[in-house]
């Protein structure tokens, strides 16, 4: 009896210890008062992990940017769309910084039909599947598309 009274006590103890731990460490770490986004004391031009490839950067020249296009799955609920503004907000606010390759956004709606914020976020109606239809796996391998 007194061998598992001494284990949970030990564990007790290493655990009181542990969360005073993290409490203490956590009070006294600095705090970033920014938000992530593209900083303006990186001159980081080129990703030093991914290299890009030789024949398209001659292709292509470094002169033209490639940019991305966002594009959003939505219902029409409240809480995905409070998700939404949010994004699309954070979109457009660094959409023009510097070296930005933000392109266009798009909300794909999948309730099928229009709602109040189409004029606030360029949106894309999507009629929703049939019953039953949308219980499908969808594989990716290799640029191929496997559907079971």
């Amino acid at each position: 009896m007194g061998c598992g009274n001494f284990f949970f006590t030990v564990l007790i103890t290493f655990s009181v210890a542990l969360i005073t731990y993290n409490i203490l460490i956590s009070a006294n770490a600095p705090l970033k008062q920014d938000l992530p986004g593209p900083s303006s004391r990186s001159t980081l031009l080129v990703d030093p992990v991914i290299k890009m490839p030789l024949e398209r950067s001659r292709r292509s020249g470094f002169g033209k940017k490639r940019l991305f296009h966002t594009a959003v799955t939505a219902s029409d609920s409240v809480y995905n769309t409070w998700q939404c503004r949010v994004m699309y907000y954070w979109y457009k606010k660094h959409k023009g910084g510097p070296n930005s390759e933000m392109g266009g956004f798009t909300r794909i709606l999948h309730s099928g039909k229009p709602d109040k914020f189409m004029e606030e976020i360029p949106t894309f109606i999507a009629q929703p599947l049939p019953a039953g239809m949308d219980q499908v796996c969808v594989l990716f391998k290799f640029g191929s598309v496997l559907v079971f």
